[in-house]
């Protein structure tokens, strides 16, 4: 493993380790502990397969570790997927390896970026044409809570195309002047500001955050909220527990899966088409967060175990600079 990104996408992914399957992927084989997956790339240091080449470097899911087995299958000049047994019933698209010499995606200038934002903004991209899919469910407002996490305003940067369609940034008031300098949010709000926004408005809430107290304020203040799409959980201390949904007004919370609208658009585009939307959104997408000016985005590498266990902390407890993304070097 040489580098991957750490994110609040990766607290995300341990918040819903149980639910959502994550714990599977790289299992620990150890009673209650876990291995968070992460975005990053490895090379090749050993090889007893044909087709995949000592040194060459891929893309993919990693588990935050030196090394990792894995046993391609599927092999083409993209890249492979990994055959294992506790992997197979998984979703496909955690399981792709990419290979950087042929990754249109892939530039070595931009590692660091794409380690970042290529597997955010991938979600981002799926939930604008998930709602655009649904006609917005009704709604010209979109309400987007932790708007200064990445895949928020990759999400909000992808929304700001579609004609008549108001993006609510919701924020914490320290956050907000970062979320207002990206230009993608129509307004931003903080979350003690929310009955600032008029209690009539036909709304849907891209739930970010996951914080229990937030959505019950939402549902609660909007009498015109068509849809709740739940896709992380960034407060990580503010989740709510199993259940406590059942007696929220309005339409219960429902949890968007990335690779089902994948497998939707695959089937709707083809797969090359699909692809092609994909990459000529993210080149469109990372021009604008490194031509910004301050950029949306600086790269932050750091090396060893002690740092990644501080960047890890600092990322559980939202602290740090919005602008600044942390790659980490086991």
């Amino acid at each position: 493993m040489e580098s991957f990104a750490l994110t609040a996408n990766n607290i995300t992914y341990a918040a819903f380790g149980d639910a959502m399957s994550y714990w599977q992927f790289f299992p620990t084989g150890e009673e209650g502990w876990g291995c968070i997956p992460v975005w990053g790339f490895a090379t090749v240091t050993e090889s007893l397969c044909e087709g995949v080449a000592v040194g060459e470097k891929f893309y993919g899911y990693y588990p935050m570790a030196n090394t990792l087995v894995l046993q391609p299958e599927r092999i083409t000049p993209a890249g492979f997927w990994d055959g294992a047994d506790h992997r197979k019933a998984l979703p496909a698209v955690y399981n792709q390896y990419m290979r950087c010499s042929t990754d249109p995606f892939y530039s070595a200038a931009t590692e660091d970026i794409q380690s970042l934002l290529r597997p955010l903004f991938i979600t981002s991209f799926l939930i604008d044409d998930f709602l655009a899919d649904n006609a917005f469910f009704g709604a010209n407002a979109m309400l987007l809570s932790s708007a200064s996490s990445k895949t928020a305003y990759g999400t909000a940067f992808q929304l700001a195309k579609r004609p008549g369609i108001e993006i609510i940034g919701l924020t914490s008031p320290g956050n907000r002047a970062f979320c207002e300098s990206l230009g993608c949010y129509s307004r931003v709000v903080t979350y003690d500001q929310l009955d600032t926004i008029a209690a009539d408005t036909a709304c849907v809430y891209v739930d970010f955050a996951g914080s229990a107290s937030l959505r019950h304020q939402i549902h609660s203040h909007f009498g015109q909220l068509r849809h709740n799409c739940s896709i992380g959980g960034t407060h990580v201390d503010e989740l709510a527990a199993k259940g406590s949904t059942r007696d929220l007004p309005g339409p219960r919370p429902t949890l968007f899966f990335a690779p089902a609208q994948i497998k939707k658009r695959v089937a709707d585009w083809g797969g090359a088409a699909f692809a092609q939307q994909v990459a000529g959104a993210w080149q469109d997408f990372t021009q604008h967060v490194t031509a910004a000016e301050p950029p949306w985005l600086i790269a932050q590498r750091h090396a060893g175990q002690a740092a990644m266990q501080a960047v890890y902390q600092d990322v559980l407890a939202g602290k740090g600079d919005p602008r600044t993304g942390h790659i980490l070097l086991p």
